[in-house]
């Protein structure tokens, strides 16, 4: 699979995945919004004598979506084999997106042409629509077409990339002191916050559907409250609430020591985040965590996973303070560029 990635542009594989999935779905959903005023079924064609062919608003619907995928898919993935072209590739972005929206343009006006009429072989396909959908389709197309670059780039993640490695040949023990780990509450309290929510909201649905998906939503951002990454390297100590959310940032030059022990979380204020007494803790159940004190007096409690991680994370923290005490950090005082 490595390998066949390595042939194709990545970012224009999302492009080519994404967009006509998202095209199809918001042209699923502006159906949706027509259904009502829409004849049943609906005309597919229309003939000089007045005639029409006929079907279902499913199936209008459920193969218009499947034309704008298909048609997106076939033509986009023309543009990705870096083995082409680099002109190549850009006419056929281009195209690709010009005939995704093209493709749409034509079922959007077959379906606002037949809106509040009650006889399909009444309708036409609406003129202004297409018109307007067309010439969108072609300038846009021709803009990606421009725009696209097709030719590999340096770019910024290059340098951050090429900054890394430079500075793991300058230091040799930057790959020893680091730390990445995610933490999380046993998976029985997941458990009981699955059956303390679901059920509920499975009666309360019947009656208010949206109270019982927002109880349901109350669940899950409950959930992610017990889920944290950890990461320590000879920078300091940083710790994401749910895996994005920073909730401590600790240069490396702020810690005066570290160590692992076995805590109980209520001591610390309970699960998930807290303040109490002068200890920022961020816990997710009792058990194995490292506390690190600052420089300010301050301390830090994080959760460590089991004994054997909790023990290798504070004794990274304490020899990259040690490091940074005696000037061998370059950022003792803040975070590494694009880290």
């Amino acid at each position: 699979m490595g390998k066949i990635l390595d042939r194709v542009d990545r970012k224009a594989l999302r492009f080519a995945i994404g967009f006509p999935v998202l095209l199809a779905g918001a042209f699923v959903f502006c159906a949706s919004l027509l259904r009502r005023d829409l004849p049943e079924p609906l005309a597919i064609q229309w003939t000089a004598d007045g005639g029409a062919a006929f079907a279902p608003y499913g199936i209008y619907v459920g193969w218009g979506a499947a034309m704008i995928l298909a048609t997106g898919w076939l033509v986009l993935s023309q543009a990705l084999p870096l083995s082409r072209p680099a002109i190549m590739r850009r006419i056929m972005m281009g195209v690709g997106l010009f005939l995704c929206l093209f493709v749409t343009t034509v079922l959007a006006a077959g379906l606002v042409g037949q809106a509040g009429v009650t006889d399909a072989r009444n309708s036409h396909v609406d003129a202004t629509v297409l018109a307007l959908g067309s010439g969108a389709a072609v300038s846009l197309g021709v803009t990606l077409a421009m725009v696209y670059k097709a030719d590999q780039h340096w770019s910024v993640d290059d340098d951050r990339a090429l900054q890394r490695t430079l500075t793991r040949e300058a230091d040799p023990d930057l790959t020893a002191d680091t730390v990445r780990l995610w933490v999380h509450a046993r998976s029985s309290v997941f458990v009981m916050i699955g059956i303390a929510s679901l059920f509920p909201a499975a009666l309360i649905a019947i009656a208010l559907p949206w109270l019982g998906g927002l109880l349901v939503l109350l669940a899950v951002v409950g959930a992610g409250f017990l889920f944290a990454r950890v990461k320590a390297d000879r920078y300091g100590l940083k710790v994401l609430l749910a895996g994005v959310l920073p909730v401590m940032d600790v240069p490396a030059g702020s810690i005066t020591a570290a160590s692992a022990a076995d805590l109980k979380a209520a001591d610390y204020g309970g699960w998930g985040y807290r303040h109490h007494g002068g200890t920022d803790a961020m816990l997710v159940g009792s058990g194995p965590a490292v506390v690190v004190s600052k420089t300010d007096g301050r301390r830090l409690a994080v959760s460590g996973g089991s004994q054997a991680s909790a023990a290798r994370l504070a004794d990274v923290l304490t020899r990259v303070a040690a490091r940074a005490r005696k000037g061998g950090n370059p950022s003792s005082g803040g975070q590494a560029p694009g880290s």
